[in-house]
C-alpha cells in the first residue's frame, strides 16, 4: 500500500516550484501581519501568523509524502467512504454556529484549527469520479452514465453553495466539464457544459468591462440569484478597486517588501488570505508577479505531464482532475485579484494563509505524485 522506494521515482522538478510557492507566502504574511503598534523594522520575520503558516507546511509536507508513497489504485477502495465523509461533514457544518455569518469551518477549539470540508470536498469529487468514469467507461456515452455523474458533483456543489460559497462550488464545474472529457462522457452533455460556460463568462465580461451595466441586468439576475451574490459582480466595489490600486502602486519592481504604503495601512482588504496576489504585487511589482505566474505555470504544466503518462484510466482522470483543480483556484484568484472576475474567496494555492487549503493542495500533489512514481508498472 505504501512504499518508500516510490519517493525515489518522483518527479522532483515540482519540488523546488512548491518551496518558492512557499516562501513568497511566508514573505507576505509577514509583512501584513505585522503589529501595526511597533516598528516595522524591528519586528522580527516569524510572526504569529509565519509559525502558524509553518505548521500547516510541515503538516502539508507528511501528507504530500504520504499520499506520493501511497498506492493510488487503493483509492478506489475507499472512494465512497471519502466521499460519505466529506457529504457528512458539508451537512454537519449546518448544525453548528456560524463563523463570519457563514457556515464553512468547523472550529477545533484544542489545536485552535478551523477546518473547512469543502476544501476536501474538490479532491474528493475529483477521486470519486475518476472511479465512477473509469468503472462506466465501456457505457460512458450512456444517459444513465451521465446522469449519476451529474449527481456525484451536484451533491457537494449544492452544499457548498448552500454555505454560501459561490467560488469553491464554482471551482467544481470546470473540473468536472475537464473529467467528462477524458472520461468520454456523451459529448452533447460536453458540449452544453461548455457552451453554458462560455455564456456565463461572456456575461461577466460585459458586467466587468461596462459594456452591460451592472443595475440594468439586476431585475433578472435577482430571480436565481441572492442580493449579495449579485452585488460581487459589481465591478466597482471597493475590494475590486483596492486590488487594482495595490497592483498598480507595485509598478514594475514594486515597492519593496515591508515598505508598502497602501495595502500596509490597511486599504487593500484580506492581504494574505483573498488579496494575497495584489499585496504581493504591491510589494514586488510586475517582475514578482511573473516569477509567481510562471512558477504556477510550471506546476501546472508538470501536472498535466503527469496526465500524459498515466498508465491507466484511473490515474489519467485522477491526474487530469487534480491538474484542473490546481489551474481554476490559480486562474479564478488572480483573474478576480485583476478585476477580470468576480471576488469569490477562492484562495491561491500553497500562499494564501490558511490550513485547510494548504493540506488539500499538499494532497492532491502527492497523489499526483503517486500517479508520476508508478507510471512504468503493468
Amino acid at each position: 500500500m505504501w512504499s518508500a522506494r516510490y519517493l525515489a521515482r518522483m518527479d522532483f522538478r515540482m519540488i523546488p516550484v512548491i518551496l518558492c510557492l512557499m516562501v513568497i507566502s511566508l514573505l507576505v504574511i509577514s509583512s501584513y501581519s505585522l503589529d501595526t503598534t511597533s516598528d516595522h523594522t524591528d519586528e522580527a520575520f516569524l510572526t504569529p501568523l509565519v509559525k502558524a503558516q509553518l505548521q500547516f507546511f510541515a503538516a502539508g509536507w507528511i501528507v504530500y509524502l504520504f499520499f506520493a508513497g501511497f498506492d493510488y489504485n487503493k483509492l478506489r477502495e475507499w472512494t465512497w467512504i471519502l466521499y460519505a465523509l466529506v457529504i457528512l461533514s458539508l451537512v454537519g457544518l449546518f448544525f453548528t454556529d456560524s463563523i463570519q455569518r457563514v457556515n464553512r469551518w468547523y472550529r477545533i477549539p484544542i489545536i485552535n484549527f478551523g477546518f473547512q470540508p469543502s476544501e476536501y470536498a474538490k479532491f474528493v469529487v475529483v477521486v470519486t469520479l475518476s472511479w465512477f468514469l473509469e468503472r462506466k467507461r465501456t457505457v460512458a456515452s450512456s444517459w444513465n452514465t451521465a446522469f449519476y455523474a451529474v449527481i456525484i458533483v451536484g451533491i457537494p456543489f449544492l452544499l457548498i453553495l448552500k454555505q454560501p460559497d459561490l467560488g469553491t462550488a464554482l471551482v467544481l464545474l470546470p473540473i468536472t466539464l475537464v473529467m467528462f472529457y477524458f472520461g468520454d462522457l456523451r459529448p452533447s452533455i460536453v458540449k452544453f457544459m461548455t457552451i453554458g460556460g462560455a455564456i456565463a463568462l461572456i456575461l461577466v465580461a460585459l458586467i466587468f468591462l461596462g459594456i452591460l451595466p451592472h443595475e440594468t441586468i439586476r431585475p433578472y439576475a435577482t430571480l436565481f440569484l441572492k442580493d449579495y451574490q449579485f452585488d460581487r459582480l459589481d465591478p466597482s466595489t471597493h475590494h475590486q478597486k483596492a486590488a487594482a490600486t495595490a497592483i498598480a502602486i507595485g509598478g514594475i519592481t514594486g515597492a519593496g517588501w515591508r515598505n508598502s504604503e497602501y495595502t500596509g495601512r490597511g486599504w487593500l482588504p484580506a492581504p494574505y488570505t483573498d488579496s494575497v496576489f495584489p499585496s504581493f504585487g504591491e510589494e514586488f511589482g510586475l517582475l514578482g508577479m511573473l516569477l509567481l505566474v510562471v512558477l504556477y505555470y510550471a506546476l501546472i504544466y508538470f501536472s498535466f505531464q503527469v496526465t500524459a503518462v498515466a498508465k491507466d484510466p484511473f490515474g489519467r482522470l485522477l491526474s487530469a482532475g487534480v491538474a484542473v483543480y490546481l489551474a481554476m483556484h490559480i486562474i479564478v484568484n488572480i483573474g478576480m485579484m485583476c478585476g477580470f472576475l468576480p471576488i469569490t474567496g477562492v484562495p491561491l494555492n500553497l500562499v494564501t494563509y490558511g490550513g485547510s487549503s494548504i493540506i488539500a493542495t499538499m494532497m492532491a500533489l502527492g497523489v499526483l505524485q503517486s500517479v508520476y512514481s508508478r507510471r512504468f508498472m503493468f
